[in-house]
Order: structure tokens, then C-alpha cells, then sequence
């Protein structure tokens, strides 16, 4: 998700893996974007124990914590609230859950807010930046002595916010290489390491590094839910996707023009679409012969663009993908595959649909997941605004 005002682009990720032996992680990573504020939520909870019932506290910890930080409420009547709200450990006699709450507005002021997750990592660049961190104390009788830390700066371009569940910093506890667990020193020495050495490392592949080095020190056993957040302030990686010719063949150079200036990845989906960007642009184009989803006509090739692909059967495939893909997914080599990567791959994507009937689609003996072309592009920017955050604007030409 793009912040408009300075042309920063979120790149927000939570990796997690569960304790040994559960069924689903205890540690819950939620993000809302708010378009009408201006504002994007991520929280990062972690319920006491695993399993099911640490589910539990967690996704109530981090509702709670999405609406009433929606609601501007004061940080330390918000903390009260969920406290109090959690249900009573029947062992312990304490209801518990750790929140990591992060408030980012569209002109890139940042809050975070921390109770009893290990302390957010804020990078600027390659080097650790400290956005002046003020520890609140909690006065009433029920939670005498319980602290929250929170802390508000101005995010830059490059700056990043690693937040996780104590899962990480606690991994390989008992062990003979960390008998005390990983440690926070440690962790934090990692991340700065990892961001030094590749600059422009994604908050996918960061997160993913964090969790997988935890893993590796309980010997891919984890003894605790485990789980990392990143997000990355950078520069928006464009992605242009045209299907369908222009509605007025007179209009034809000015479309293939409007393709060729566009300043980012590209993909034409549909034959007919790339032989006249190809033709009005004197561009090479050559037809796919290998075939690498045997439910789809091959890739082709036309000069400067990166991905060609039969459009509407290719198109709907990639409705299918899109709905249940899944963070353990893996894309095969089709082209519907290459076009979900790509898209994965970007985060400002424009679309532009041709309004130009094709007669073949109009033909009621053809299957009915030919929808027109119109109605599949509209489920593609739904799914991957929704569900992969992505900002899509869309052009019918």
C-alpha cells in the first residue's frame, strides 16, 4: 500500500510458525488499511501458551487493538481495556497477551506501541535508529506496575520496523550453542547483518529470515509460537497489466504508446492485444511453442515487454490462484503463474482494459469460465487490493 503523500510504498509481512505439535500458531498478525483516514494498522499479539486457546487471546488482543487504535483512543485506556477484557488463565490466574501496535498515516508519522513484546527494531537505512521511546507506567490497582512503551517519528524512504513475539528471541533456549535462547542482542545483530548485505532485501524475505533462523536453533521444532513482522518504506515497485484492444481502432497507436511509456514492469494479456502493440510499434513478435500449463496456450514474446499470455482462459486461471493462494503456496511456471508472481513481485499495478469485443467470447457454446473480460479483471483488482494490499488503479480504453 502506497502512502501518497510522499510516494512511499508499505511493504508490510508476518511470518510465523507454531509450537511443535499444534495445529495453528498462538501469535496473531493483523493488518487493516484504513483509505478513508489516510492510515494503516498492523498488530502483532502473542496469547499466553499455545494453541487454540493462545489463538484465542490473541486475535480478541489484536481486534481490540486494531478498533481502538481506530478510534484514537489513549494508548494507555486502550491497554487497560484489553487487559481487562481477556478471559482469566484458570493455571495462572492472569489473563495475558503481549501487543505490538504500529499507527502509520499516509504522511508517513508513525506510532508504535509495545506491552511486553520484545522492543521493535526501527532501521533507517542500514543503521538502527532510535525514534525516542517513552515508557508509560500503568497506575491502576490491577495492573500496578505493568509498563508500555510507545514512541512517534516521521518515517523516511528506506526505513524499516521489525517487530516479533518473544518465540524468536527465546529459540534454541536449553541448547549447547544458546543455553539462554537466541537473545534479543543477537537477533538484532542478525537483522542489521541481513539488511546490510542485501539493502533492498523485501519484508517477506527479511521476516522469513528471521523465523527461519529461529527455527533452525530449536532444530525446525519450535518450542514456542514464533513470529516476525517488517515493514519496509521503500519506493513502489510498478507493474502495468493490458488486456483487451482500445474500443476505437483509430486509437490503436496512441494504446501501444501509452504501453511503451510506461515506466515499470509489463504484461499483455491477450494475442490479439500484443500483435497490435507489436505492429504499431514495430516491434519482434514471436509466438510461444512450450507449453508449460497444459490447461493454457504457451507464453509469446514481444520486444520490451516481460510477459505475454493468451488472455481471458489465462486470466480466469489467475483468479483461481489469486483466491487460494496461500503463504506455503508455490507457483508452478504456467503463465497464469507468471503473471500471480509478477503481481506478488509489484505494489502499485495499473490495468488497462480494453473495451473492444471479442465475438469468440460472445459464443454460448463456450465453457462458462470464459467470462467477458471486464467482470474477470474486476475480481483480479478486488482479490489482490483486499486480500495482498496491493494499490490498483484501472484505465478502459
Amino acid at each position: 500500500m502506497k502512502l501518497p503523500e510522499n510516494n512511499i510504498f508499505l511493504d508490510i509481512y508476518g511470518q510465523q510458525s507454531e509450537h511443535v505439535g499444534e495445529s495453528i500458531c498462538g501469535d496473531v498478525f493483523l493488518t487493516r488499511r484504513v483509505k478513508e483516514e489516510g492510515r494503516t494498522i498492523v498488530v502483532l499479539s502473542d496469547g499466553m501458551g499455545s494453541g487454540i486457546k493462545a489463538n484465542v487471546l490473541a486475535s480478541l488482543t489484536a481486534s481490540m487493538a486494531v478498533n481502538f487504535t481506530l478510534e484514537h483512543r489513549e494508548v494507555l485506556k486502550t491497554a487497560e481495556i484489553i487487559m481487562d477484557t481477556l478471559p482469566v488463565c484458570s493455571v495462572r490466574k492472569i489473563s495475558y497477551c503481549t501487543f505490538t501496535i504500529v499507527d502509520i498515516e499516509d504522511d508517513g508519522y508513525t506510532t508504535i506501541v509495545e506491552f511486553d513484546n520484545p522492543p521493535c527494531i526501527v532501521l533507517r537505512g542500514e543503521e538502527i535508529f532510535d525514534p525516542g521511546w517513552e515508557t508509560i507506567k500503568m497506575e491502576s490497582e490491577k495492573h500496578l506496575g505493568k509498563r508500555i512503551k510507545t514512541c512517534s517519528f516521521r518515517a523516511e524512504k528506506e526505513d524499516r520496523i521489525i517487530f516479533c513475539t518473544d518465540g524468536v528471541i527465546q529459540s534454541g533456549m536449553g541448547s549447547l550453542a544458546f543455553p539462554f535462547g537466541w537473545g534479543y542482542s543477537s537477533m538484532l545483530e542478525f537483522v542489521v547483518k541481513t539488511v546490510k548485505n542485501n539493502p533492498f532485501t523485501a519484508s517477506a524475505k527479511l521476516a522469513r529470515k528471521v523465523v527461519g533462523m529461529a527455527n533452525l536453533h530449536d532444530e525446525n521444532k519450535p518450542k514456542d509460537d514464533t513470529s516476525c513482522g517488517v515493514i519496509y518504506f521503500r519506493e513502489p515497485r510498478k507493474l502495468l497489466l493490458v488486456s483487451g484492444p482500445p474500443f476505437d481502432e483509430r486509437k490503436d497507436l496512441d494504446f501501444a504508446l501509452k504501453v511503451q511509456r510506461f515506466s515499470g514492469k509489463k504484461i499483455i494479456a491477450g494475442g490479439s492485444t500484443a500483435e497490435i502493440v507489436a505492429r504499431e510499434l514495430a516491434l519482434k513478435f514471436d509466438a510461444g511453442m512450450e507449453q508449460t500449463d497444459p490447461e493454457l496456450p504457451p507464453a509469446s514474446y514481444v520486444e520490451g515487454i516481460n510477459l505475454v499470455t493468451e488472455g481471458i482462459l489465462t486470466l480466469g486461471k489467475v483468479v483461481k490462484i489469486l483466491d487460494n493462494l496461500q503463504k506455503n503456496t508455490k507457483l508452478g511456471q504456467g503463465p497464469a503463474d507468471q503473471i500471480v508472481r509478477f503481481f506478488l513481485e509489484s505494489d502499485k499495478i495499473h490495468v488497462i482494459n480494453g473495451t473492444r469485443i471479442n465475438i469468440a467470447h460472445q459464443d454460448p457454446n463456450l465453457p462458462v469460465e470464459l467470462e467477458i473480460r471486464r467482470s474477470v479483471i474486476k475480481r483480479i483488482i478486488k482479490l489482490l487490493e483486499e486480500k495482498f494490499l496491493k494499490e490498483v488503479t484501472v484505465e478502459y480504453i
